[in-house]
């Protein structure tokens, strides 16, 4: 099978001014100035056509090593919509049901419990089990230890990250079973270890290790040669860092794994990849496109519209501005993204039916099926500053349009 290659396009002949998108590398580069960010690869393909693809600042901000548009970054929670990509695609084999409990294809979590007031880790069984929608749209109650201070936050072994470099895989199934469910599944939306469970059952029903899966079903149809959960030696010199220390607290950044010589024990659907630009590209056109990418035929194309429609009920009208993302209020959420309802009420451009994620390093991607628009931004900007980017980058790629 060829790999799809990116086929590149003058902005004007795909609706975009080139004049109107030069805004972007200069609102970059002044970040970049002020100390803000390191760098950034920022791509944008329009109507299949790769209309921009920019690099600004430093790979290696202290020694000044110029970023490249061809770096690797450690995408996190960008690994998600990827890794739900691949349990759909077992869904459309049959040999996993929406529907069906999670205890199905893991037994370890047959006995799950939901935390009493409070938070307190004796629980009581839920009303019924988590299924795989509910790990996909995270409704299922699982959560993050970070993600609030109540002894059932605690109960649970970190984050993706910290657990895949921790805990080995049967360790972290074994602590998710003990850690109670912060609430009834379905009854609500909380962000955690749902996709990494995703993995654990893509991994049960295959018989494969999951990046052995996403590189069978996924990154090797697509072409995307620089993505995996390991960052090969040999690419090492094109691995983009992140400043020493966080420009809104001035406190150490995290020293993010794959910058180490520390490995993941287990590989990590909600966490742990790494990729380029143009690799992530090529993700996101297949999912705009139905599925589909030169003769990669990855999921069918109503497959990719049930992902991305919003699985949410009317009640969790904000919870992803609530939870997540301030200026993505009016958001619903789908099977691994987060989907825009209407025009307007959030914070940032875009436009309805618009599905998008990011990652806590500071990686993000939006997908615009009305506007024919995909968009990547990589930078290594951990902490709170990478909201202002997604906002950032999303009305400097808007107002381009012509």
């Amino acid at each position: 099978m060829t790999a799809y290659a990116l086929s590149r396009a003058e902005p004007e002949s795909v609706g975009l001014s080139s004049t109107r998108l030069r805004r972007i590398g200069e609102a970059l580069r002044r970040e970049v100035a002020d100390g803000q960010i390191p760098g950034a690869v920022v791509g944008i393909m329009r109507g299949g056509k790769l209309a921009h693809l920019e690099a600004v600042g430093y790979r290696d901000a202290a020694a000044k090593e110029p970023l490249g548009t061809d770096a690797i970054f450690s995408i996190a929670s960008m690994t998600k919509p990827m890794t739900s990509v691949a349990i759909m695609s077992l869904v459309e084999e049959g040999r996993v049901l929406l529907g069906d409990p999670v205890a199905n294809y893991l037994p370890q979590l047959a006995a799950l419990k939901v935390a009493q007031d409070g938070g307190r880790v004796e629980g009581r069984a839920p009303k019924r089990p988590p299924t795989i929608q509910d790990l996909l749209r995270h409704t299922s109650g699982l959560t993050y230890s970070e993600r609030g201070g109540t002894p059932a936050h605690k109960a649970y072994p970190g984050s993706s990250i910290v657990a895949s470099e921790r805990l080995d895989r049967d360790e972290v199934i074994a602590t998710l079973a003990k850690a109670p469910l912060l609430f009834e599944p379905g009854s609500d939306w909380e962000y955690g270890f749902s996709t990494d469970v995703l993995g654990f059952v893509v991994e049960a029903v295959s018989g494969m290790p999951l990046g052995d899966f996403l590189a069978q079903r996924l990154w090797s149809p697509l072409g995307m040669s620089d993505t995996g959960f390991a960052l090969p030696a040999a690419k090492r010199s094109r691995y983009a860092l992140a400043l020493a220390k966080d420009p809104l607290t001035g406190a150490a950044n995290p020293t993010i794994h794959h910058a180490t010589d520390k490995t993941q024990r287990w590989h990590s659907g909600g966490g742990g990849a790494v990729a380029t630009v143009s690799d992530y590209l090529r993700f996101c056109e297949m999912m705009r496109s139905g599925g589909r990418l030169g003769s990669a035929d990855v999921v069918g194309r109503a497959t990719v519209a049930l992902m991305t429609a919003d699985h949410l009920p009317a009640p969790f009208f904000s919870k992803i501005a609530d939870a997540m993302d301030p200026a993505a209020s009016g958001y619903g959420f789908g099977l691994g993204f987060a989907v825009r309802r209407q025009p307007g009420i959030a914070a940032m451009a875009g436009s309805t039916g618009d599905f998008y994620w990011s990652g806590v390093y500071g990686t993000y991607f939006w997908v615009d099926p009305r506007e024919q628009l995909s968009v990547v931004l990589l930078a290594a900007a951990p902490g709170l500053i990478r909201m202002r980017y997604r906002q950032m980058l999303r009305n400097t790629v808007y107002q381009a349009l012509t």
